[in-house]
């Protein structure tokens, strides 16, 4: 006999949950994620181990396509942000539920290609794109995201180059502040994406002059990550409603999508309080439909609405499992307890100061009885996953489970002292794919050269 690990949780819209879906505890209170028990998975594939519930995936991804339909009269598409946890597989899943994948570089791009994803189902972002990467997108056919004047020569010399059309989302900056880190801060005028509003003419008028070879399609605004308000969308469709309208009116009747971004928060402590994925959506297909509505745009001529979550897809979805460790008591300060993973896996809470909820593997419900301070194995003093969190009684070859970490774990991990990342599985209904591989010593140095000059004697062991 199961129950689930969070009691009340919400079915429909997993970004307000700490937990993935599946999560449930046994009688014995064992976690289980996707009918997998936790400390199975970690004994058969190692740890850390990133596992991700892809029944949450799948809801997630039918929350945002079920709203857009139930509150947009006009056509709609979202599109996942695959920056947030990018592989063939995650890539193949969410696509497979009709949801489109947007790329900040040719490595994701080429994840999307070799995962079968059709090009008109991608989005190329990306301040600094290399001619490599113009190339490779209009080769393909895929819908680039124009951010600055260089790229726009770069697209126009690329396309003349290859006697072929490139298609375009120009993206702005509107000037719209929200209440999130500053490294997630997008939309302000003081950011290193997009073209300011006093451009727009500008541009236009650029854009007019190579609309042979550039098809301007649609615009782009996003104005930050992890945001739980909700009126800077509304800020946001008045500024990207009047672009549309201002476009059309200079003649660009190409012009058809409006890409409102993402930035929808989850749940990653108690305290937090995201919107929901239905409250999001309704609030900006209202607000786009008023603004267009003011000026004049009739609901047959709307153009098609274009969200691009990441966080809100795979967050919730993923736990990671540690083995604990060593412990370290400082008499009258805390508490250290050390997990075999840190920054290498996990780099939010170093960067961003991110905070966690965690349990036990073996006890998943049982109360904390002591604060402790969790941090990872690397040289490093800032190396904490978790600052202050409250466990049970714990042990050496525990295992710590970090609940809402699918987002920007698996993607911004790194080798830093030389430690191999983490393997992933997919689990789901009690079965375990595994879909990326945890690294070998060999994986590890097989891009190191050593000239010729530097090889030292073979030593024997």
């Amino acid at each position: 006999m199961s129950v689930k690990w969070e009691s009340s949780q919400d079915e429909f819209n997993p970004n307000v949950n700490l937990s993935p879906l599946t999560a449930c505890v046994d009688d014995g209170d064992h976690l289980y994620v996707g009918g997998c028990k936790v400390q199975s998975l970690v004994e058969d594939h190692g740890s850390p181990l990133f596992i991700v519930d892809e029944e949450t995936v799948v809801q997630s991804c039918m929350a945002y396509t079920t709203c857009l339909e139930k509150y947009y009269p006009g056509k709609s598409r979202a599109f996942y942000a695959s920056k947030a946890h990018c592989s063939l597989a995650i890539v193949s899943l969410i696509n497979g539920c009709g949801v489109g994948i947007d790329v900040v570089s040719d490595g994701e791009l080429m994840t999307c290609i070799k995962a079968n994803v059709r090009p008109k189902d991608i989005l190329f972002h990306g301040n600094n794109k290399s001619r490599a990467e113009v190339q490779l997108a209009v080769e393909y056919g895929v819908t680039l995201v124009l951010d600055n004047w260089l790229e726009l020569d770069l697209i126009d010399d690329v396309t003349k180059s290859l006697g072929k059309r490139a298609r375009v989302h120009v993206r702005l900056t509107p000037g719209i502040e929200c209440h999130t880190h500053e490294y997630v801060q997008t939309g302000h005028l003081d950011s290193k994406f997009g073209f300011d509003p006093d451009q727009v003419d500008e541009l236009l008028e650029r854009l007019h002059a190579v609309q042979d070879r550039i098809e301007l399609a649609g615009f782009h605004g996003h104005i930050g990550s992890q945001i739980f308000e909700l009126q800077p969308h509304r800020d946001l469709a008045v500024f990207m409603a009047s672009a549309v309208v201002k476009s059309r009116s200079a003649g660009f009747t190409t012009v058809q999508d409006l890409n409102m971004g993402g930035g929808l928060g989850i749940r990653y402590v108690d305290s937090d309080d995201p919107p929901t994925i239905d409250r999001w959506v309704s609030t900006v297909c209202e607000a786009v439909c008023q603004e267009f509505a003011a000026r004049g745009v009739s609901q047959d001529m709307l153009p098609r609405l274009i969200c691009e979550p990441g966080r809100s897809f795979i967050g919730t979805a993923s736990v990671t499992a540690y083995r604990i460790g060593s412990t370290k008591t400082v008499p009258g300060v805390r508490e250290y307890v050390s997990v075999d993973g840190g920054m290498s896996d996990n780099p939010r809470p170093i960067t961003y100061g991110s905070d966690y909820t965690a349990v036990l593997a073996h006890a998943a419900t049982a109360p904390g009885v002591c604060e402790v301070r969790v941090t990872g194995k690397h040289c490093e003093e800032g190396d904490i996953l978790l600052r202050n969190v409250s466990l049970p009684e714990h042990k050496a070859d525990d295992i710590l489970v970090t609940l809402s970490s699918g987002a920007y774990h698996m993607s911004m991990a790194s080798n830093y002292n030389r430690v191999r990342r983490p393997g992933t599985v997919l689990v789901a209904d009690g079965r375990v794919d595994v879909i990326q591989r945890r690294e070998t010593f060999d994986d590890l140095l097989q891009r190191d050269i050593v000239p010729a000059r530097l090889v030292r004697p073979a030593v024997s062991h």
